[in-house]
């Protein structure tokens, strides 16, 4: 009777150890499950696929603001000062668009940028820069022309942009109104769905403020997803 009851005693235990072992491992096992499911909720429908066809999609986002400014430095609009009161400029301008076309994309653009200027007498000015702007892109591939001698994993293209915008120096001069961009691109793409680009763009800001009409020149650098709804 007594090694009976040891033997139960001895099954319950292992049982419970089986069982405490098992919760974190369903654990586990059941989280990536569930952010898989929620990823699909929240993705139904999209899958990568390239490029620019009817249909598709672009997510991404170039490096600077986008916006013109008198008081903006930097190779592709943005600067990090290394010395001490150098300033240093920032932006990000996320975007996503939709073919309506083969080839021809419109989409949205949302512009963001910071800028701290050079000290002058331990002062420095500081300007934001903001803008909600809609653009149109037409890419040109070699396949619609039978062109062989373009680069295989590059295409061409041209965009303009425009819609409301602002530069605003804190305690100085400023610009809110309509911006405006257009020039030409180059995306190279690193996999069947992603494309990095180069732009050349002239850019203008036109409105109210001490500023009345700003614009300039440069070059924006950015990268691509290509998705397709199915």
């Amino acid at each position: 009777m007594k090694i009976s009851r040891t033997h139960n005693l001895k099954n319950n235990v292992e049982r419970s150890s089986q069982s405490k072992a098992f919760r974190p491992a369903l654990a586990i096992f059941t989280l990536p499950k569930f952010l898989s499911l929620l990823a699909l909720v929240i993705f139904t429908n999209l899958t990568l696929q390239g490029q620019a066809e009817k249909g598709n999609y672009i997510l991404g986002a170039d490096i600077g603001s986008g916006i013109t400014t008198t008081g903006s430095s930097g190779l592709f609009g943005v600067n990090f000062g290394l010395n001490d009161g150098a300033g240093f400029n920032l932006g990000l301008s996320p975007k996503a668009g939709y073919f309506l076309t083969d080839n021809f994309l419109i989409g949205t653009v949302i512009n963001f940028g910071y800028i701290k200027s050079p000290e002058t007498n331990g002062q420095s000015a500081e300007t934001i820069m903001y803008g909600l702007q809609g653009f149109l892109r037409y890419y040109v591939r070699a396949s619609d022309y039978d062109q062989t001698d373009f680069p295989k994993h590059g295409v061409f293209f041209t965009e303009i942009n425009g819609g409301i915008a602002g530069s605003n120096v804190r305690g100085g001069n400023s610009t809110n109104g309509f911006a405006f961009g257009l020039g030409p691109g180059y995306g190279i793409y690193v996999s069947d769905q992603v494309a990095l680009e180069v732009t050349a763009k002239y850019n203008g800001l036109i409105g109210g403020g001490n500023t009345i009409y700003q614009h300039s020149f440069g070059l924006n650098i950015g990268i691509q997803i290509f998705l397709r709804r199915k």
